[in-house]
């Protein structure tokens, strides 16, 4: 069976939706996604084609970066709205492929494996394409692009280097286009999975384009890369064995959390927030059936000076309160009492173990009979919302836990 493979990328996504609930055009409206009420240094999460295009505004900047355009509409984020329109999107691709054969890249991009449905609609890849297009315009008003080839990685290159760039929004390479277009794409860092830091190191052994990195010695890029030379060097000859139906499910993983705070907040209060983000990080991570054996702590202080931590646990644990104490030693251990203006949080190293070690101090059953309270407030939580159950030194002035419940990736719902 051939294969085929097709990425669908939605056009300046946020930015699009916007204009989509104005009913304006995307490529003559000057629209930010960006909360014009936060301060200078707030994230412009897209822009339209419109100012991409005529004013080079990047799709991701600062507020304080925007040019002033006459004319121009800031839309307040609302994440909650764009990942419902997303999964409005995916169904429409399950309209077309079965679930083994789409995989979401990403809020705004997909991988559909078209092969096995050629025949059963008897259309070409193109016009499979057109018809998802099509209906992505009609019900929900956005622009949606494509690449399409015999791999993942082709079908992505065509989409980033020709089908996002003008009508019909498709672009079809196969294994003739590898020399032909694929090697002439400049710099390598532009191609979709290459680093600016691989390109740096490629540039250090004499390889400065695609065709010398397919034509390389085998040998030199292991010795360079290890088993991501071979992976380097496929690509550039345009191959890729990645699966759409494999599912990858890391065995050891990571949690983050972190905010930028709206004014200087002292060392006290940093102890608040943190005492915030162990419990909601904690909850995640029980949610899940984790278990951490690592915390880390930065922190950003108004001066621009930054701090970075981590320590490793004795054992793995889930307990807010455990991991809450971790993060307290380590914000001790920071610079003195400068003002703070963000921190950040992660449990590292996280497993799944059905079994548990005990702590040494502890009584087992105290710990016995935390667990069962904790499970009761997840319970709860999970039954009635975050809000249902929070610590009264969450009223207190500087808290911004229900701000923060209020969003979701730290922009309104």
């Amino acid at each position: 069976m051939e294969k085929v493979i097709a990425v669908i990328d939605l056009k300046s996504f946020y930015a699009s939706v916007e204009c989509a609930c104005r009913h304006l055009d995307i490529f003559t409206t000057p629209l930010v996604c960006c909360d014009p009420y936060r301060s200078s240094s707030s994230v412009v999460m897209s822009v339209t084609p419109y100012l991409k295009e005529k004013y080079g505004v990047p799709n991701v900047c600062r507020r304080r970066d925007l040019p002033k355009v006459p004319g121009m509409i800031f839309a307040i984020p609302r994440m909650a709205y764009y990942l419902s329109v997303s999964a409005r999107v995916v169904d429409i691709f399950l309209d077309y492929v079965a679930e083994e054969d789409l995989h979401v890249y990403s809020v705004d991009e997909s991988f559909l494996n078209l092969g096995p449905y050629l025949s059963l609609y008897n259309k070409s890849p193109e016009e499979i394409v057109k018809d998802i297009q099509k209906r992505i315009k009609d019900e929900l008003g956005l622009l949606a692009t494509s690449g399409i080839g015999p791999n993942m990685f082709l079908a992505k290159t065509a989409l980033d280097n020709e089908g996002k760039k003008k009508p019909p929004f498709i672009a079809r390479w196969t294994e003739e286009d590898v020399q032909k277009k694929l090697w002439k794409i400049k710099p390598i860092s532009k191609i979709w999975s290459i680093a600016s830091g691989t390109e740096s190191h490629l540039a250090r052994i004499g390889i400065r384009s695609m065709e010398e990195l397919a034509k390389a010695d085998l040998a030199l890029l292991e010795k360079e890369f290890g088993i991501m030379g071979k992976q380097l060097k496929d690509l550039a000859n345009g191959i890729d064995e990645s699966d759409i139906e494999e599912k990858y499910v890391p065995k050891n993983t990571s949690l983050h959390s972190g905010q930028t705070l709206p004014r200087a907040y002292s060392v006290k209060e940093a102890a608040l927030l943190l005492r915030e983000m162990s419990d909601e990080l904690s909850y995640r991570m029980r949610r899940g059936g984790g278990t951490t054996s690592k915390v880390a702590l930065g922190i950003n202080y108004e001066n621009g000076v930054g701090y970075a931590r981590e320590r490793a646990l004795p054992f793995p644990i889930d307990d807010s309160d455990s991991l809450y104490l971790a993060l307290i030693e380590l914000l001790k251990e920071a610079k003195g009492n400068l003002p703070i203006r963000g921190l950040y949080i992660t449990y590292g190293l996280i497993s799944h173990q059905k079994e548990r070690q005990l702590p040494l101090f502890l009584d087992s059953e105290t710990v016995i009979k935390r667990e069962a309270l904790t499970r009761k407030f997840d319970k709860v939580r999970a039954m009635y919302g975050k809000d249902a159950l929070i610590r009264c030194s969450s009223l207190k002035e500087g808290s911004t836990l229900k701000q923060r419940h209020g969003q979701i990736g730290g922009h309104k719902r």
